[in-house]
């Protein structure tokens, strides 16, 4: 398969479907030197992308967390979305939508007089973990935290985020795994470099709470999924010697939908009825 950057299609940028090979920006764009980038991977079933206008307000949110507002409104990018989908004839998609500060009269630290700019793309893609959605993935035990919110906007989807990310899931797949699991800057079980994570410990479902990571959009509507069940689910601090007690795991996202995990370093968990079923209305939600 080619790259990301040598492809047929069209990809909507600034207003405008461009070639996909034509969407380009140049070398001085603000958010390439200083990560002033927001975005949203979203997931189209059947031609409807799931949550999209969820994804499109987070977007806005991210952005002014950024300190940097969207020249595109909520219903302008949820339109925008749509022509993505219909130039490049998909139904079954994943969706990015990007926001930035691109190049201008600016070009240090403060970048207020620089255009922000926003483009839309579209691709097939399958399992995000492969056939780990359906084995159980393994993870690793990442050695960096998730900072505190004091120190950066930990609740926007901004791309400076996952600068840690790239680099703990590199280290977990050098060992094997398919991703790895942040602690966050307190001890306490946080994530995975791009899921939200779940445990089943008797029948109940415990989630780390989310004040210092995104609060997913997936997780929270799997949340909903397990409370229409009446499955108790307790939000709270988890610590990682917790880990040896739960039975099942999984993990939530938009490109990750539900997976289950089969081992976290030395802890191991049972793909087990819950989990299944779980990953089962999730997809009959998405797809209804």
């Amino acid at each position: 398969m080619s790259g990301y950057d040598d492809r047929d299609g069209y990809i909507w940028m600034d207003g405008r479907l461009v070639p996909w090979r034509e969407a380009n920006v140049h070398i001085l764009t603000h958010a390439l030197h200083y990560a002033s980038s927001v975005f949203e991977g979203e997931r189209a079933y059947g031609g409807r992308i799931f949550l999209s206008r969820a994804h499109s307000e987070r977007l806005h949110f991210s952005a002014k967390c950024l300190d940097f507002e969207i020249p595109w409104t909520v219903d302008q990018i949820e339109q925008a979305k749509e022509q993505v989908l219909k130039a490049n004839n998909l139904t079954d998609a994943y969706v990015r939508a990007v926001a930035w500060r691109g190049s201008g009269e600016d070009m240090g630290v403060a970048a207020r007089r620089n255009p922000v700019r926003l483009a839309i793309a579209a691709w097939e893609w399958g399992s995000y973990y492969g056939d780990a959605k359906y084995k159980g993935a393994k993870l690793d035990i990442a050695r960096w935290k998730r900072p505190s919110p004091e120190t950066i906007p930990v609740h926007a989807k901004a791309a400076g985020l996952y600068m840690i990310c790239t680099i703990s899931k590199h280290q977990a797949e050098n060992k094997g795994c398919s991703d790895a699991l942040f602690m966050d800057y307190r001890g306490y079980v946080a994530e995975a470099t791009g899921a939200n994570i779940f445990f089943v410990k008797d029948g109940e479902v415990h989630t780390p709470k989310p004040d210092c990571f995104l609060n997913g959009l997936t997780r929270q509507t799997v949340i909903g999924l397990l409370k229409d069940r009446q499955i108790k689910v307790h939000e709270r601090h988890i610590e990682p010697r917790e880990l040896e007690d739960f039975q099942q795991c999984w993990l939530t996202g938009t490109a990750a939908e539900v997976t289950p995990v089969g081992q976290i370093g030395d802890y191991t968990f049972e793909v087990g009825q819950l989990t299944r079923e779980i990953a089962e209305a999730y997809e009959k939600l998405v797809r209804s």
